[in-house]
């Protein structure tokens, strides 16, 4: 009987070991690595310096002398420099009538771009993708950009495909979750990500300030992303995600009409964008990171973090707030964000080496490096792609990524939070671990020595300040006049 009850004991041993194996075996398999990723360059003919802003804005006859001093300022303090891109109905001045024919040019084009250079550096075909995303938040054809690819290249018949629209400018992060989300469930497979954004059939022709902010911020950009589960190529592979929260806003109703495509009282359509857009950024960011900071921190700083609180809790800081502030996942919202709760902080560099924020213009750079405490060298990646490229929407993370390649930061081990933002309102971060030292030039190719430039301000002020208000009507009457080479 002792015999029989021990043969019974080690089968059982041998059981529970094998279903152990079998789970750390699954959990191999769902692992989310990237194997390369490539950003779209847009054409030099495209180019969007200070002369074609000034023709841009100054054949708009919506505007008047306080339109136009609006915009100055705007641009002038945007953070954009003179090398990003415009749609090319836009440049040709039929931004006020385009076509079906335009905006399939235009995302064909960056779509097609970037996957032919994706395959010929990675030596994938078509054919060996199992998983397709593709987010563009303000097009969604009939048949779907998916499908647009699909004939393209001709993939499988089984590829499955995800058309995600209405997402936003933290659409990317989104289709990676996604990606993450089915690789659970199919083994071994390939997954692409295309993010970018339609801007050519969408440039607001109205005056209202708010709407019109969208002009001087969205250029021209996207990117494709080549994703695995597949262990065997691990040791290819440039990043492995190893953290991803969302935080969906909506909600609040603020939050929810900061950021909004609507007509003006003019009937024009355009993107408006309120003063409280920072504010809601800066909540949803908050609430983000309630849930991943005790992920990504080591204890030590959590308990450090705590002890500081605690020792200053008589400055009117309830202890269940500090609580709350540390280990709450999903809460709704906090009176103060949790990297600024107290004087000691939580020190985000006890377990991060690399910030990725979102470019979404200087004022969202500004605030997520106030609020997280980050220095100039943290932010500079963020700065230099928003000078360079503009807000891309959801394809900017990506220009920030490879500046971060181009001037060598990125080492084996370290680690990179990707800070995305967008309408919704909606706050996706996710943490990279470099899998090997990086130095691809890649999109910055024949712009990285330039950068950091000596200056960050756009001369359109220079240029363009002496326009008075009897030769700004003069201009109306006869653009041709102006004096721009």
């Amino acid at each position: 009987m002792d015999y029989i009850l021990k043969i019974l004991c080690v089968f059982s041993v041998l059981y529970s070991f094998s279903k152990l194996f079998n789970l750390f075996l699954k959990r191999r398999n769902q692992s989310c690595y990237m194997l390369a990723y490539e950003c779209f360059k847009p054409k030099e003919e495209t180019k969007l310096n200070t002369n074609t802003c000034a023709k841009i804005v100054l054949r708009n006859k919506n505007l008047g002398l306080e339109e136009y001093r609006f915009l100055l300022k705007t641009m002038v303090s945007s953070g954009i420099g003179e090398n990003t891109y415009c749609p090319k109905n836009v440049l040709e001045g039929r931004e006020a009538c385009p076509n079906l024919k335009d905006t399939n040019e235009e995302i064909d084009e960056i779509m097609f771009d970037t996957l032919d250079n994706l395959f010929k550096k990675t030596c994938f075909s078509p054919s060996e993708i199992d998983i397709l995303v593709v987010n563009v938040s303000l097009f969604s054809p009939i048949p779907s950009l998916t499908a647009r690819i699909i004939n393209r290249y001709k993939t499988r018949e089984d590829v499955k495909v995800f058309n995600l629209a209405g997402m936003g400018c933290s659409a990317s992060v989104v289709a990676i979750d996604l990606v993450q989300q089915l690789f659970k469930t199919h083994e071994n497979s390939l997954g692409i990500v295309v993010s970018t954004e339609d801007l050519g059939s969408h440039w607001y022709c109205g005056k209202d300030k708010k709407m019109m902010l969208s002009n001087c911020l969205f250029r021209s950009g996207g990117c494709s992303m080549l994703f695995t589960n597949k262990t065997e190529l691990k040791n290819k592979a440039i990043l492995k995600l190893k953290h991803m929260e969302r935080t969906q806003y909506g909600a609040d109703d603020e939050a929810y009409s900061c950021c909004i495509q609507v007509e003006d009282e003019e009937g024009f359509a355009g993107f408006l964008l309120t003063k409280s857009l920072v504010k809601c950024a800066a909540q949803a960011l908050t609430v983000n990171l309630q849930s991943m900071v005790p992920k990504i921190l080591p204890l030590w700083e959590l308990v450090r973090f705590f002890s500081v609180s605690l020792c200053n809790s008589m400055k009117k800081i309830q202890l269940e707030n500090i609580f709350s502030a540390i280990f709450s996942h999903g809460a709704k919202t906090v009176k103060k964000p949790i990297f600024n709760v107290l004087g000691g902080g939580i020190n985000l560099k006890t377990g991060i080496e690399h910030f990725c924020v979102h470019p979404g213009g200087r004022a969202v750079v500004d605030g997520v490096g106030k609020g997280l405490r980050l220095n100039e060298y943290d932010l500079e990646p963020a700065r230099m792609a928003l000078h360079r490229w503009g807000n891309t929407s959801a394809g900017g993370l990506w220009y920030v990524l490879g500046y971060m390649e181009a001037k060598k930061r990125l080492k084996k081990g370290d680690r990179i939070l990707m800070i995305s933002l967008g309408a919704g309102f909606k706050c996706n971060n996710c943490v990279w671990e470099v899998m090997r030292d990086l130095s691809d030039t890649n999109v910055w190719t024949d712009s990285i020595e330039s950068y950091p430039p000596p200056s960050l301000m756009n001369p359109f002020k220079e240029k363009y300040d002496w326009i008075h208000d009897e030769y700004l009507s003069f201009v109306r009457l006869d653009t041709s006049r102006m004096k721009i080479n």
